[in-house]
């Protein structure tokens, strides 16, 4: 409670000049977004410079040995709160099916995604869509799957059919008054990498930018979502124009993020995670843009130093990295999941009680610089 009045009396302090800075406001991809959408982006960038806001996938619909149990969390089972980031995964709802790829309830996690912005949280959403080209799923690399649903193309309508499905999902997330809740959007991630439909080996750099591009159009003008601030989020690189490479451009995008799960394995590597956050910034400062550590981890956490002598290590080391909006680490992946999955038995990467990292995450969460929900200020009012 106190760190949230002082959060709170110190976006009082920085509000006029954060209005001199944003001219009035952010230039966001949708000129007609949300007042709640544009005062999370305007909220999140007055944070970062001194704050870094947690984040945990599936934070609510299970935990490492537990499914389902209403008001829980394994970071709150840890830390006494729940996370001030929750990340939701979409794939397979563009089947039509009733759970997502990793078994969560669709209406479940509508419930929850309401449950956690009651509570003040920010949302974000991923997509492991299947391939529109051959009916596999995310992982199927077989070629020029994205040429096929670009306007003209012979997948083009079954595609914007899977949008219209999204778009369903979205316009169902409303608070308590009915306003549509805000949605960190993530589409098309790790796009760097080569192990997804839409990959680098996968797809060519114009047809990437062009389904970026149709996307939001499509999202944006034809359903009419103003909720939506759009998050361009690569696997790791190493130079600007790597990073840059497949870059839709400002108009489409509102977030830069990091996907970086390879510098935190060792102490050696944090340096990387550092001077890459470090350049994500920038380009993001530059450009108007919010910044975030969009996805990271250490599956299994098996060091009892994790939290605070890598991840935290990393984004406190440099004065640039730390202005990243928020870190969120990948899911907690019950006992049960990792059999029906042939996860790995470790399948996990955020805390739990009982984990050899558990005291070490409680002395992350509790310095003055990480946030979790219960340390937040209003996000959703400027």
């Amino acid at each position: 409670m106190r760190r949230s009045l002082l959060l709170l009396f110190a976006l009082a302090l920085s509000a006029c000049s954060a209005s001199a800075n944003l001219a009035g406001g952010p230039d966001l991809v949708d000129d007609r977004a949300t007042a709640e959408t544009r005062a999370l982006f305007v909220n999140l960038q007055r944070l970062a410079p001194d704050h870094l806001l947690f984040g945990h996938q599936d934070a609510l619909a299970y935990g490492v040995d537990w499914v389902r149990e209403a008001g829980r969390s394994d970071v709150r089972d840890v830390a006494g709160d729940y996370p001030a980031v929750y990340g939701w995964e979409l794939g397979d709802l563009e089947l039509g099916a009733d759970e997502n790829l990793d078994g969560v309830d669709f209406d479940d996690m509508q419930g929850w995604i309401r449950e956690g912005h009651a509570r003040g949280g920010v949302i974000t959403l991923a997509w492991h869509m299947a391939h529109p080209a051959t009916g596999g799923n995310t992982w199927d690399r077989t070629p020029g799957g994205v040429a096929t649903v670009l306007p003209g193309a012979e997948n083009h309508a079954e595609f914007l059919s899977w949008l219209d499905t999204f778009a369903r999902f979205v316009n169902g997330l409303r608070d308590a008054d009915g306003r549509p809740i805000p949605v960190l959007f993530r589409p098309y991630h790790e796009h760097t990498g080569s192990w997804f439909w839409w990959g680098a080996e996968q797809t060519t750099v114009a047809d990437y930018q062009a389904l970026w591009r149709m996307t939001v159009e499509y999202l944006r003008d034809e359903k009419g979502l103003h909720n939506l601030l759009y998050v361009y989020s690569p696997d790791v690189f190493e130079t600007e124009a790597e990073y840059l490479e497949r870059y839709p451009g400002d108009a489409y995008v509102d977030v830069l993020g990091s996907d970086d799960y390879q510098a935190l394995k060792t102490d050696s590597t944090v340096s990387d995670m550092t001077r890459r956050l470090g350049m994500v910034v920038r380009m993001a400062e530059a450009r108007g843009k919010l910044a975030v550590l969009s996805e990271t981890g250490l599956e299994g956490v098996p060091d009892d130093d994790w939290w605070t002598n890598r991840l935290l290590r990393a984004i406190e080391a440099d004065p640039d990295a730390r202005r990243v909006a928020y870190a969120l680490v990948w899911r907690n992946a019950t006992a049960a999941v990792r059999e029906a999955q042939g996860e790995s038995t470790t399948h996990w990467f955020g805390p739990h009680p009982g984990g050899a990292d558990a005291d070490d995450f409680r002395r992350f969460a509790e310095t003055d610089f990480v946030l979790l929900e219960g340390d937040l200020p209003d996000l959703y009012t400027r």
